[in-house]
């Protein structure tokens, strides 16, 4: 059996295009945490011990929960209300909260005169029902971003990106290169901008590394025999390839990017973010591919 509705097997899935939580999709993911405070999942983190000799779990603390989730996320507002919509990111750390705190309960003896089961918890199970829920919901509401089996969020990138990002293998020669490019490819998936714009910066700076992997010691000579790899020299290709290397050190010198000179422009939204990652990243893997750098 499949988890997909009607809709999706119609018309196709709804394009994971938007990166905000409005306010339906708040009220579900809300619905979903309630019900399992109720169900006392979360006190496989949080347990509510039963009062008689032995103190056997019976559920969830919903005050040691609740007193907890806003020491660690505090920007979010307790009660959690449908009415009150928080920023995304305080909810997606709400989510993360919540899979950190979860198990599956197991009942086991009846106690007859506090009227309530002793309980256990299986973990696994209970994280992977709740990443199913979660996932599901941001799905179907187009939302950019998922909760991995760990019960980490993690921005789905551009499909025009998501598979060669994923897949490469970088083998520079270079160590310092190969983790400024393993850094970027990992922030360029952060749920909150400033990650993001993290990515970018590493991956700058492995492109102005890049430049002087070849032997020699002028960079200008170094760099264009990089280059010479990717498209034979004197082709128009090469050509247009060596003005595109030109456009792109312009760009990071005259962008808050790599530095925060007050005469910098600073990029203003995560689309700019993702273009410019999705252009630098597709040069320097042609670069890098075509040298035998990567895989």
């Amino acid at each position: 059996m499949t988890d997909d509705y009607f809709t999706d097997r119609e018309f196709g899935a709804v394009p994971r295009a938007t990166e905000e939580i409005n306010e339906r999709l708040w009220a579900g993911l809300l619905s979903l945490v309630e019900t399992r405070l109720d169900d006392g999942s979360f006190g496989y983190r949080f347990p509510q011990a039963c009062p008689d000799p032995g103190k056997r779990p019976c559920g969830c603390d919903q005050s040691a929960f609740s007193k907890t989730l806003e020491a660690e996320v505090p920007a979010i507002t307790w009660p959690l209300s449908a009415y009150q919509l928080p920023h995304t990111p305080v909810i997606l750390d709400l989510l993360e909260f919540c899979a950190k705190a979860i198990g599956q309960p197991i009942e086991g003896s009846w106690h007859d005169y506090h009227d309530h089961y002793h309980i256990s918890w299986d973990r696994p199970s209970g994280l992977a029902g709740m990443v199913a829920e979660v996932n599901r919901l941001l799905a179907r509401n187009g939302v950019a971003f998922e909760m991995d089996a760990d019960g980490k969020i993690h921005r789905i990138l551009p499909a025009v990106l998501r598979v060669t990002l994923i897949q490469a293998r970088f083998l520079t020669g270079d160590s310092a290169t190969d983790r400024l490019l393993e850094t970027a490819r990992s922030r360029i998936l952060a749920p909150n901008l400033e990650g993001r714009r993290d990515g970018l910066e590493k991956l700058w700076d492995a492109f102005e590394r890049i430049k002087t992997l070849e032997p020699g010691n002028n960079k200008r000579v170094t760099a264009d025999s990089m280059l010479d790899y990717a498209a034979r020299p004197g082709s128009k290709l090469r050509t247009a390839l060596g003005a595109e290397a030109d456009a792109l050190t312009t760009i990071g010198n005259t962008h808050r990017i790599r530095h925060s000179e007050v005469s910098q422009e600073p990029l203003e939204t995560p689309l700019q973010i993702d273009y410019l990652f999705t252009r630098l990243f597709a040069f320097i893997y042609l670069q890098l591919k075509a040298s035998n750098r990567a895989a």
